[in-house]
């Protein structure tokens, strides 16, 4: 499908496909022929034997080899096939090698390539399940008509050119018009699937994978230096020619020989923090430990006799503290940090003059409402998107609008056709960043190292074309405000498919691409895809999870990269080098191959400079992050992160031996594991000996294989399994196999388009593990937290790249409702996964998660839960500043020792911390007063709207999160003040410590000095409240000084409700006593 052929609208279960604003274009260009017996290595012709067949060279995969390279790498080589690493068998007349005493003589290439029985073998194991594939599809046998008929563009979506289509509604009717001559495969019958031998190594199947690559540059650079040492012996003692001489060709082979070498070296590398940093750091750690286990001791069994209730509630809570304090602390054991080579991985995947070998990236954006998400910040981030540093080829823009909103259409339309003009001006000058909103308004010398005379013209001409550009979507925003009754139109007059958006049609519309994609230079730009999925009544969306698991789908009909990465739409790339950034890790063959996703840590822009609420998450990003990127990797946070797109499909990593070792936790509890007979079998190769470190064999149930295979030989999934796992859909399914990308080259071209209507349909995932084992996981409204816990559950590890130029940035809601809105949220889905099947607290337990980055996990799902003694911790000094009592008894000099260490320990392991982090004392105070806040508030409400979601069925609605474009000035969104209940609870535990500490300094001079002591403690921890919810009265006060009467009014009744109580039943005080002070003489007795 091209950039002009017109959006398409269907519905794959009413048989409906329309092509909506058709413009003709020419014929289509001629498909590539890719069936040359070429060799590999050389490129020279695979040649023939002496019976005139041709050469094969491998018995197993018949990669293309020559002779010539063919012994050479049975002499000098690994004497294995590069692409199936089978050893290599002897042919007649070729010289012997060591181990071929252990083969035959006879080569039987007859019956090992007999593609006849071949066929039948396939039909065999096809069976009943053809009849199953056509008819459980219900797809009409008629053929449908193209919604296409320009020429075709390479990885997109080529059709034939001679037939038309209907620009009505409706269902389609049969054609009659003749077809271009081209291999045709029926989409009805199911996918061929290779049977795959689990001796070799799974993982290496396909022209493209890494290994392969550096050995034909290894042969390559071997045979440079070898023709040099021949030119240097034929030239002995003849002089220098021309200038060059032996001194030149010296050079010349220590160029070869250094760039060989730094192609080999790794493209990152872990930078460990100084021991001076972490050993001081842990050994607190530990002696906080020892402290905190002797302070709960004398806390458990030291009671206060006359408050004893004070007392109990203290204790518990104290003890839940410190459980969360370990789960918290001991993910942070080892922290690292980790840097790229960018020039490396141009050297070995994007040399100049060579096509690229960078793999290919689709960057998915998720929107919903643009009146809460406005377009112009959109608009940004895909313009960043199609700006980045990055082949134009190898790079698919797909934007997710789940409110199939046109004017998130047509803003969309107006992005690609600036995009000619933005991107051409980014790579010419190099801008960072590359969103104009946020480059424009930049306050710094934007002519620093700009040498180009014309930059000043074309900068202040490409401002003007961006003020133009934001006019026109105003313009688009103010008409949207209010929707006609007969429903939008489109420019064509034609009505809008997604009018009601819980009962629309999917929606996809090519804007760029190769064709009709030219920028004003003409050079070609990235893909921009718009996907609008199907909704119906009757069936469950899934929200977020769902909306991104149809575009893996439909991005694999249309494009199939082999990496994924999303962004939120408000978050633009602040570093245009920021895939290449993750592709340092995802093609190094040390970690690509267990790696399931890169993620960058968040920043924003718009904050104030205080960052009152702690929107930074500074805490979170460069400490927790960074401590779990030395474990196995950092949780999924939901936003700027580069996936595996064979992870997301529920495949196994790929395994060395020493990842398949228990952890050291495990190793000093449990000793080493012995392997069985069954690991061996998985792992190992009995017959050759030889260890496989690669698995790339989904994880399916064993209900799902075929009965009657030999695992030894073979692993065969056949077409009813695939179905019940993918959908029904063999071009997707197809596209599952292809492990570095592309569409596959058995694809139909023309049953693309409707294939892709077909994924995003609502009914699709229906009895599939969509959402269960594949994708975006279903199950929470934090749906990233389940999606990365899932991950690493089965083996795979996640990297933190955080590059001196921040890759991503975005904006964050800054006044105080919005933020314990989004807090809410967090929380909440943090409930569900804790109350569910795939809580960590008992899930996965396979041996493949390691134990602090379960605790990490266990801590993320069950941080809500600490608002409850949070809330009662913050109390207690109200009370017993209002009762004069006290939750700690009269201590010794010894014990009060515990009490002065465990501070001791605190302060010293939060210094520590911000050591070797680099994070600033002001954002550890913000994270520490907001951790109060939202305890006392959000994680409280969290905690009882997840209990009745779970156990009353009553849901929670999603609210999307406001964007803001401040355009009332600097941070004022900040003093905005929106009504909402979570106010509520922490201004109540506010105003109840407030008029505690009144109600104790009171009592405490009208009973003269000797109350002044006791005084204090309780003081202490009224006054450690009350700063910690400062920035939260902050926020009640506003701009102005003024704070809603609803608020005042609920708080002080309440406050005044708990204090008069708690005065009238006086708990704390026996009968006997009450009735003494009742008979004592008063002061005229």
């Amino acid at each position: 499908m091209e950039a002009s052929a017109g959006m398409v609208a269907g519905s794959y279960r009413r048989n409906e496909l329309v092509r909506i604003r058709h413009d003709s274009d020419s014929g289509p260009k001629p498909l590539k022929n890719l069936n040359g017996q070429t060799c590999q290595i050389c490129g020279d012709s695979v040649g023939l034997t002496a019976s005139g067949d041709v050469f094969v060279a491998c018995n197993e995969c018949a990669f293309p080899v020559c002779r010539p390279c063919y012994e050479y790498e049975r002499k000098d080589g690994t004497q294995s096939c590069p692409q199936c690493k089978t050893r290599y068998k002897r042919h007649k007349g070729c010289p012997r090698v060591d181990g071929d005493e252990d083969e035959d003589d006879v080569d039987d290439l007859e019956d090992e390539f007999s593609y006849q029985g071949m066929g039948k073998a396939r039909r065999h194991w096809q069976g009943d399940d053809v009849e199953l594939s056509s008819s459980s599809r219900h797809e009409s046998q008629m053929p449908i008509p193209l919604l296409t008929n320009g020429p075709q563009v390479s990885g997109e979506i080529p059709t034939p050119d001679t037939q038309s289509v209907r620009t009505t509604s409706g269902p389609l009717g049969p054609t009659e018009k003749n077809v271009q001559s081209s291999p045709y495969i029926d989409p009805r019958q199911p996918v061929p699937v290779r049977i795959v031998d689990p001796s070799k190594d799974l993982n290496s199947y396909g022209l493209g994978n890494v290994d392969w690559k550096e050995r034909v540059e290894g042969w390559k650079l071997k045979q440079e230096k070898n023709m040099v040492h021949m030119s240097n012996r034929h030239s002995e003692g003849k002089g220098d020619i021309e200038g060059t001489g032996s001194n030149g060709e010296e050079l010349q082979i220590s160029f070869l020989l250094n760039r060989a070498d730094d192609a080999r070296q790794p493209l990152s590398r872990v930078v460990p923090i100084p021991s001076s940093h972490l050993t001081p750091y842990r050994v607190v750690i530990i002696l906080r430990l020892i402290i905190l286990g002797f302070f709960l001791q004398y806390r458990v069994t030291h009671p206060v006799k006359d408050a004893y209730p004070l007392w109990l509630i203290s204790v518990i809570c104290e003890i839940w503290f410190a459980l969360s304090w370990i789960l918290d602390q001991f993910p942070k054991w080892y922290p690292i940090n980790r840097e790229t080579y960018l020039d490396r991985l141009a050297l070995r995947y994007d040399r100049e003059g060579e096509p690229s070998q960078l793999a290919p990236v689709d960057v998915f954006v998720s929107t919903v409402d643009p009146m809460k998400e406005p377009p112009l910040i959109t608009a940004n981030t895909v313009l960043s998107i199609l700006s980045v540093d990055y082949p134009v080829d190898k790079v698919s823009c797909y934007v997710s609008d789940d409110g199939s909103a046109m004017l998130t259409f047509e803003s969309l339309s107006e992005t690609a056709e600036f995009a000619r003009k933005w991107v051409p001006f980014c790579k010419k000058h190099n801008i960072e960043p590359r969103a104009p909103e946020f480059y424009f308004a930049q306050k710094i010398d934007y002519l620093k190292d700009k040498i180009q005379p014309s930059f000043v013209k074309e900068r202040r001409a490409m401002k003007r074309e961006y003020e133009e550009f934001k006019v026109r979507i105003n313009a688009l925003v103010a008409k949207a405000q209010k929707m006609p009754e007969e429903g939008w139109t489109m420019q064509d007059g034609t009505p809008w498919p997604g009018n009601n958006p819980r009962d629309h049609p999917g929606m996809i519309q090519v804007f760029l691409g190769h064709s009709g994609g030219l920028d004003t230079d003409g050079n070609e730009l990235p893909r921009l895809v718009y996907v609008s999925r199907e909704k119906r009544p009757g069936f469950q969306h899934h929200k977020k999870a769902g909306a991104m698991n149809a575009l893996i789908r439909v991005s694999a009909v249309l494009t199939n990269g082999a990496y994924l990465l999303n962004v939120d739409c408000d978050h633009y790339f602040n570093n245009s080098k920021a895939v290449k950034e993750a592709m340092c890790f995802m093609m190094d063959p040390a970690y690509g191959k267990k790696t399931c996703y890169v993620q960058f840590p968040q920043r924003f822009d718009g904050i104030d400079l205080h960052d009152r609420y702690a929107n930074r998450n500074i805490v979170f990003f460069d400490i927790n992050l960074k401590g779990l990127d030395g474990i196995q990797g950092p949780v999924y946070v939901g936003t700027g992160c580069c996936f595996n797109r064979q992870a997301l499909y529920g495949y196994d990593p790929v395994l060395t031996e020493e990842d398949l070792e228990p952890n050291i936790v495990v190793k000093s509890c449990c000793g080493s594991r012995k392997k069985s007979k069954s690991g061996n079998k998985k792992y190992y190769d009995k017959k050759k000996g030889i260890k496989r470190t690669d698995s790339s064999v989904p994880m399916f149930n064993p209900e799902d294989i075929e009965d009657g295979y030999d695992d030894e030989r073979s692993l065969l999934m056949s077409q009813r399994s695939l179905e019940k796992r993918f959908g029904q859909s063999p071009v997707f399914i197809s596209a599952t196999f292809m492990e570095q990308g592309g569409i596959p080259p058995s694809t139909n071209p023309a049953t693309l388009l409707k294939e892709a209507i077909h994924v995003i349909s609502c009914g699709y995932e229906d009895k599939t593990e969509w959402g269960k084992e594949i994708g975006w996981i279903y199950g929470s409204v934090t749906e990233d937290i389940l999606t990365g816990f899932k991950m690493h559950a089965r083996g795979w590890i996640s990297v933190y790249c955080m590059p001196p130029r921040p890759a991503f940035k975005g904006s964050a809601p800054i006044n105080l409702s919005d933020r314990l809105n989004q807090v809410l949220r967090w929380a909440l889905g943090s409930i569900e996964i804790l109350l569910s099947r795939h809580c960590p607290i008992w899930y996965g337990y396979n041996g493949k998660l390691r134990l602090l980055e379960r605790l990490a996990y266990i801590n993320t799902i069950v941080y809500p839960i600490t608002s409850l003694p949070l809330l009662a911790y913050c109390v207690l000094p109200a009370f017993c500043l209002l009762t004069n009592k006290f939750i700690i008894p009269e201590i010794s000099n010894f014990a009060s020792m515990w009490f002065i260490l465990l501070f001791c320990s605190i302060i010293a392991t939060g210094i520590l911390e911000l050591r070797w982090s680099g994070v600033g004392l002001e954002d550890w105070w913000r994270n520490e007063q907001f951790w109060v806040i939202g305890g006392t508030s959000a994680h409280l409400f969290a905690v009882f709207q997840g209990l009745l979601k779970v156990l009353a069925g009553i849901d929670t609605n999603f609210t999307v999160t406001s964007k803001a474009n401040d355009e009332d000035g600097d941070f004022a969104e900040l003093y905005i003040f929106k009504w909402t209940a979570l106010l509520i609870p922490p201004t109540t535990v506010l105003i109840v410590n407030l008029v505690g500490i009144v109600a104790g300094v009171s009592f405490a001079i009208n009973s003269g000095y000797q109350s002044w002591g006791p005084l204090f403690g309780k003081l202490f921890f009224a006054l450690w409240v009350v700063a910690h919810l400062y920035p939260f009265l902050k926020g009640l006060l506003g701009r102005q000084n003024r704070t809603p009467t609803i608020v005042i009014v609920w708080s002080i009744l309440l406050a005044s409700i708990f204090s008069l109580l708690w005065v009238r039943i006086d708990p704390f005080t026996s009968d006997s006593t009450k009735s003494a002070s009742n008979g004592q003489c008063g002061i005229n007795c």
